[in-house]
């Protein structure tokens, strides 16, 4: 299997990826309502275990969809794809020791790193729409921490806004190619 045919199944399967931004984009949101209106802690903790059900949650959307919900075994996208995953979780970690110094900077952080796990997303589904996602959610995160600080208790709904545009985005495209 080449490059451009394991892509074209990522695609066909995963619906050009559509359900994750906006599954995430629930997400943040719920977690900066919390970091609002309970604490930042649980905001952090939202987010973290919140982050772990993106893909299972994407897997329910896609089974109730109809059509494939994973790829083959064996398929070469497979180890790709989870390595990309896992790179979220320990660098939120980093994200939670940031915010237990000041809280407003958690999402920034967050963003940085969510950003940045979505740059291999362009490799892997072939679409160069996911640079463009990771683009805006590095510098919204990376403006916020180095500019705009104040804007860090709104920061989760500011993400939550950029991942369902483009959830949005990626659902129209999910028939194209």
């Amino acid at each position: 299997m080449n490059v451009s045919q394991a892509q074209a199944d990522v695609r066909r399967v995963y619906r050009a990826g559509f359900p994750g931004p906006l599954i995430s984009a629930v997400i943040w949101a719920v977690a900066n309502a919390v970091f609002i209106w309970v604490s930042p802690s649980a905001a952090m903790v939202v987010l973290f275990v919140g982050g772990m059900l993106i893909f299972p949650l994407t897997t329910l959307v896609l089974k109730l969809m109809g059509g494939p919900a994973t790829l083959p075994k064996g398929h070469p996208s497979v180890a790709l794809a989870m390595q990309s995953a896992f790179t979220v979780p320990f660098g939120l970690l980093v994200a939670i020791v940031l915010g237990a110094y000041e809280p407003a900077l958690f999402f920034a952080a967050s963003l940085i790193i969510v950003g940045a796990h979505y740059l291999v997303f362009i490799s892997l589904y072939g679409l160069r729409v996911f640079g463009v996602l990771a683009g805006v959610l590095i510098v919204l995160g990376t403006v916020v921490l180095f500019v705009a600080p104040g804007l860090g208790s709104i920061t989760g709904w500011l993400g939550a806004a950029v991942l369902a545009v483009f959830g949005a985005v990626l659902f129209r495209a999910r028939n194209a190619r």
